[in-house]
């Protein structure tokens, strides 16, 4: 399927928020996640299912000092 990954737009096969940031290799400690305008929480992210033309905006939180 077709999504807006950050803008673009990205194919993909995961069918869930958190099967796609494990495939990014991404931190779920250091993500933030955004679906169609409305922030999600991590403990959501197994059950948000991804649909065509969803809009995810990724984050990753930084610190530094």
């Amino acid at each position: 399927m077709k999504i807006f990954l950050n803008g673009q737009p990205a194919e993909c096969e995961e069918s869930t928020v958190e099967q796609l940031i494990a495939r990014h290799a991404l931190l779920p400690e250091t993500t933030l996640i955004e679906r169609n305008g409305v922030a999600l929480r991590r403990r959501d992210w197994a059950t948000e299912k991804l649909e065509e033309g969803d809009r995810l905006e990724i984050l990753r939180v930084a610190a530094g000092g």
